[in-house]
């Protein structure tokens, strides 16, 4: 019977716990972490340092990462702070592939609140702010941040590349050797301690684990980071469906790597599932076979057929780290990005739902009350921004993974452009799932609220800046809705209005040209389409430092750990 109705399911999340978990057992989670309870955050409101320190960090706010820890058996709780201990490990890494010294950087740096900002943003450049750096004489960031020697020239790399294929690896470091020649050297090696201790402490968590899925995939990933090949560890983490517990950990995005777009950063994310509320949420995986089927493009561009074993699942989020902590924060997953994994199994979506509410009451709701038009502020909604964020993630699977001419996969023939195609990709296909949803009768939600609230999200998407994946998504559909007129500005309240009918004919169009050029591999007509179009012009510039003047943070930044989670 198609009745599901996403406006319940969404609307309950806020005044339901997970149902059957140990209300009263005698086992005291919150004190057993309190006890080893260290908490990590950055302070973003700190009173020393510069007034240039202090209005960087204040554009953010805090958010401490909890959850209801009477959901947990004695033995999920103690696994907490094995996956944390292993997550610091790839926090270490990360700095290094960022970056590099990490405390020879801090030590550096006298202003208090300029050397939390540098905390923040695993580096001296801002990650919000175009990647400009904030400590003076530090120059200009590497397009490809530590992962190749900072003098390398694309020119250089690619003829090395051509005779020696290991240095285009996703999970290798580049290096020189004495006599100039590039090399290549496996993170297993090239991170040797760290990589062994987070094994070695996945391996402690897996003996507690009751789930003999979760149990699997913690022994694979621990293998992993000790081999640097992770496609069976994606398989196993795949098919876990049971478990209470989730982490995600290892060098996995490649949005850091912005001179070719090759290198996986670390990180990590421990999860804990809302089991009942995701069960909700699992239909709407499985009707990814018709969405693919009606995807406004030629034939030729939907060939590839979507995984069936795909999830959707819902969480509280407990502990970010490394890449993923860089910067904006993510609010939702879509993993894993191996394509031959997606092609077999599909791909699993993580809604992190305290993480997702947080940035709409802190930052979407205020935004929404400045720059969209009073008649249409009804229409920003939770329910919408939780379904447009949650369809995004779904929409990663639509699509082509591998170019038509069979001769590369899409990230490898676009290159450093490919995140931020794939990002833009997935915002407007989870609007056109809504849309095609509703007329299958299989969403009963009001598109006018998706829409606004679409919209709504732009402005805080695009403030995230060119250095993001993700800012650039924003920009390009910006731009592109507007040449459209998807929407319209009122000059007099400086607030901007919908025009559905407008909206979904923008859409379309962008979907079919974003499509078109995966499937092409089109590198030279992505970067000519992101050159014009991933530009915030005087107008859009103009709204957005007003949101900066009103106070209203860019983005949230966590307390977090042990400390937190006890207290």
């Amino acid at each position: 019977m198609k009745n599901a109705v996403l406006t319940l399911i969404v609307a309950s999340f806020a005044f339901m716990g997970c149902q059957g978990g140990s209300q009263s057992m005698a086992f005291d989670c919150a004190a057993f972490l309190a006890e080893g309870g260290s908490m990590k955050s950055v302070d973003v409101e700190m009173k020393e340092g510069s007034e240039e320190g202090r209005a960087l960090l204040s554009k953010f706010t805090s958010f401490a990462l909890t959850t209801d820890l009477s959901m947990l058996s004695e033995n999920e709780c103690k696994m907490l702070p094995h996956l944390i201990a292993a997550g610091d490990q790839m926090e270490d890494i990360f700095w290094m592939q960022a970056y590099g010294n990490r405390d020879e950087l801090l030590d550096s740096i006298k202003d208090p609140a300029l050397r939390e900002y540098a905390k923040l943003n695993y580096g001296p450049w801002d990650r919000i702010g175009g990647n400009i750096s904030f400590i003076e004489g530090v120059g200009d960031k590497p397009e490809g941040s530590g992962f190749y020697p900072k003098d390398v020239s694309k020119e250089e790399f690619e003829a090395a590349a051509a005779v020696n294929t290991d240095l285009k690896g996703l999970y290798t470091m580049v290096v020189r050797d004495a006599d100039e020649t590039l090399r290549a050297i496996p993170y297993h090696e090239a991170f040797a301690a760290q990589m062994q201790t987070a094994a070695d402490e996945l391996r402690a968590a897996a003996e507690l684990a009751d789930d003999s899925g979760l149990k699997n995939y913690l022994s694979l990933r621990a293998d992993a980071l000790l081999t640097s090949d992770y496609r069976a560890s994606d398989m196993a983490w795949m098919d876990m469906k049971d478990n209470r517990i989730e982490v995600v950990i290892g060098p996995i995005e490649t949005y850091e790597d912005a001179l070719f777009g090759y290198k996986a950063a670390a990180e990590t994310f421990v999860l804990v599932k809302d089991m009942s509320w995701s069960e909700r949420l699992s239909r709407y995986a499985s009707l990814l076979p018709m969405l693919q089927e009606g995807l406004p493009v030629p034939d030729e561009y939907k060939q590839e057929k979507p995984g069936t074993d795909s999830d959707l699942n819902a969480y509280d989020a407990i502990y970010y780290a490394g890449d993923t902590n860089a910067g904006s924060k993510t609010i939702a997953i879509n993993l894993p990005n191996d394509e031959q994994v997606q092609l077999e199994k599909g791909t699993r979506r993580l809604q992190l739902k305290n993480a997702m509410q947080a940035k709409f009451d802190k930052i979407l709701v205020p935004i929404s009350g400045m720059l969209i038009a009073e008649d249409q502020r009804k229409h920003i909604t939770f329910d919408a921004f939780f379904g447009n964020t949650m369809f995004h993630e779904v929409a990663h699977g639509l699509g082509i993974k591998n170019t038509l001419d069979g001769s590369n996969t899409v990230r490898g023939a676009l290159m450093e452009h490919a995140s931020a195609l794939e990002e833009g990709k997935a915002d407007i296909l989870g609007l056109y799932m809504v849309s095609r949803l509703i007329e299958e009768g299989e969403l009963d939600v009001d598109i006018n609220d998706n829409m606004v609230t679409f919209l709504a999200g732009i402005f805080r998407s695009v403030r995230f800046g060119a250095s993001s994946a993700h800012g650039r998504a924003n920009m390009i559909r910006f731009n592109f809705f507007s040449e459209m007129g998807a929407f319209t500005r009122d000059e007099s309240t400086g607030t901007y209005s919908a025009d559905y009918d407008r909206m979904i004919e923008a859409m379309n169009a962008l979907t079919e040209k974003i499509l078109r050029f995966q499937g092409d591999g089109d590198y030279d007509g992505v970067a000519e389409f992101v050159a014009e179009y991933a530009q915030v012009g005087p107008g859009l510039q103009a709204d957005l430092d007003r949101l900066g003047a009103a106070g209203i943070p860019v983005d949230i930044v966590f307390e977090q750990g042990l400390g937190v989670l006890g207290r």
